[in-house]
């Protein structure tokens, strides 16, 4: 009953692809013991780790404590998906209509490719053999009534037997046994476990109706995924333009200019192609192949649009900076390839009414610095999340996607707050933040040192601080032992971080001091030890 009106669908599963992709990201072999991080936990994990006991859903130090020789790499959801869409690509070259689940799974409609090739397990075997001459082996196809059973049926599948086909109107049994787990729907899950319901079967065999009443619509889509009912159509996905452009250099080419030069086309074409479509690059990756056999990668972000003339001076300048100071290459060129990696509609970058738009000769001049010193040598900061101030602050490089280290949206326990209890930072945010702490002297009135107790309490009022010696980046000499008169003071605000770690607890106190000169300073007392932190000039 459950096959009716039901699309028969085809899965096909490359086990491991995060790991796949990170691994050649990086230029590591994914045979290595290698495990993906997402949030301080295991997202995925190769084979080899597999066999050292490494497990999906572990902490990054439970996973190395079983295997030493571990490699951790962090998950990045653009590198993940940007390696699939050629694997994407290879598949559409001999059947349309591929739609892509996640990075590492896509699903098309089975009756077409069955039709083709003669039955459903000969277009699989099709599929596959055509994913092993493009170089993705260990893939696995499943086959069923419904995109939800043809996962799993994928997943169900062996290296020996890599094609599991469930016959039409056979998901219900097949998903049956299976684990409610695989519905994805934590809160559901873990209710129905305590109901005693711990099989996609026995999920199935309650009332429609009933489901609906107790667990809502998305209870009522779980209950028809679980009863082999699963009605979602199967959408491929709309083949973008082909912006990529390349062009070969035969004999190779060992000059700047010369590369510039033939590069001009190639930008020309790219430009008029993108206008034609009514979108504008902002974000451009340019590789360029040397004779050698490495590839030198760069990323380019524009704060406007790029225009031909742009995207030959990123080509000249980065082939500067992997080269050197002169028109010579260490290595001559073979290949340069210009890949739009984010492009926008025009109208989401036009000119307001009255301008405003970022200053393209700021932009120029910092990439062109950033050219000839490195990629890390122009850096500008951005905020994020974190306990202190020098926490917070992440050194991002000029052109980079201006994302934290740490994300701000985030808790942060032991936080710099604004005011007592506020749970807020205090605003505006310190102009320097010394790389080190500077240690200092806090005097009162009678000229003893201040201190604090366990409940806040105050020895006596802050009327004059001075900086030791050994005073540390950004602070001039002149400031060292130099008694500094305060005009104003806020604080203490206590915090403890790290209480649930004996090993990193640390308990502060945090002021703001101002001085005659109106500079305004952050200070913490840790264990009788004052120190400045960062000043707001």
């Amino acid at each position: 009953m459950a096959g009716h009106g039901l699309t028969r669908t085809m899965v096909i599963w490359v086990p491991d692809w995060p790991v796949t992709a990170a691994a050649v990201a990086t230029g590591r072999s994914p045979d290595e013991p290698i495990v993906v991080l997402e949030k301080g936990k295991v997202l995925a994990t190769s084979a080899a780790a597999r066999a050292e006991g490494v497990r999906r859903g572990q902490r990054a130090r439970d996973a190395q404590s079983r295997c030493p020789e571990l490699v951790v790499l962090k998950y990045d959801p653009v590198i993940d998906a940007r390696a699939f869409d050629p694997v994407i690509a290879c598949l559409e070259a001999i059947t349309p209509g591929v739609q892509v689940i996640r990075p590492g799974m896509c699903a098309l409609k089975a009756r077409g490719p069955a039709r083709f090739y003669g039955s459903e397990e000969a277009a699989a075997e099709k599929l596959l053999d055509r994913l092993e001459t493009f170089d993705v082996p260990g893939s696995r196809v499943g086959i069923a009534d419904g995109p939800f059973a043809a996962e799993q049926a994928a997943r169900a599948s062996s290296a020996r037997t890599r094609v599991h086909v469930v016959p039409p109107g056979g998901s219900p049994e097949f998903l049956a046994p299976l684990s409610v787990d695989l519905l994805e729907q934590p809160e559901l899950t873990d209710l129905l476990r305590r109901l005693g319901l711990r099989s996609l079967g026995a999920f199935a065999q309650l009332s429609g109706t009933e489901v609906l009443t107790r667990f809502g619509p998305s209870g009522a889509f779980a209950h028809r995924l679980a009863g082999g009912a699963d009605d979602r159509p199967v959408t491929g996905r709309e083949v973008p333009p082909e912006l990529t452009r390349a062009l070969d250099f035969e004999p190779s080419v060992d000059r700047v200019d010369q590369v510039a030069f033939a590069v001009r086309a190639i930008a020309d074409e790219l430009i008029v192609r993108l206008t034609e479509l009514g979108l504008v690059c902002t974000t451009l990756r340019v590789e360029v192949g040397t004779e050698s056999g490495r590839i030198h990668e760069r990323e380019w972000l524009h704060p406007r649009w790029f225009t031909a003339a742009d995207v030959v001076d990123r080509v000249r300048w980065q082939l500067q900076g992997s080269g050197t100071a002169t028109s010579e290459l260490t290595s001559p060129v073979v290949r340069v390839r210009l890949i739009p990696d984010q492009a926008d509609p025009v109208g989401a970058h036009v000119d307001g009414l009255w301008g405003g738009g970022p200053d393209e000769r700021i932009h120029r001049a910092l990439s062109r610095v950033q050219s000839m010193l490195g990629h890390g040598a122009v850096v500008s900061v951005v905020i994020g999340g974190g306990r202190g101030f020098a926490d917070r602050q992440t050194l991002i490089p000029w052109g980079d996607p201006p994302v934290p280290a740490r994300p701000p949206d985030q808790p942060w326990p032991g936080a710099i707050t604004g005011s007592a209890g506020a749970g807020r930072w205090p605003t505006p945010a310190p102009t320097t933040i010394f790389p080190e702490p500077i240690p200092a002297k806090v005097f009162a009135a009678d000229g003893a040192q201040v201190s604090v107790s366990a409940r806040g309490e105050l020895s006596g009022v802050p009327t004059a601080f001075s900086l030791l010696p050994a005073s540390g980046p950004g602070v001039q000499v002149a400031d060292s032992n130099k008694i500094h008169p305060i005009t104003a003071w806020a604080g203490p605000w206590l915090s403890t971080e790290r209480w649930w770690d004996p090993a990193t607890e640390s308990r502060q106190a945090r002021f703001q001091f101002q001085t005659a000169d109106t500079r305004a300073w952050l200070f913490t007392l840790h264990q009788a030890t004052w120190q400045a932190q960062a000043t707001y000039d």
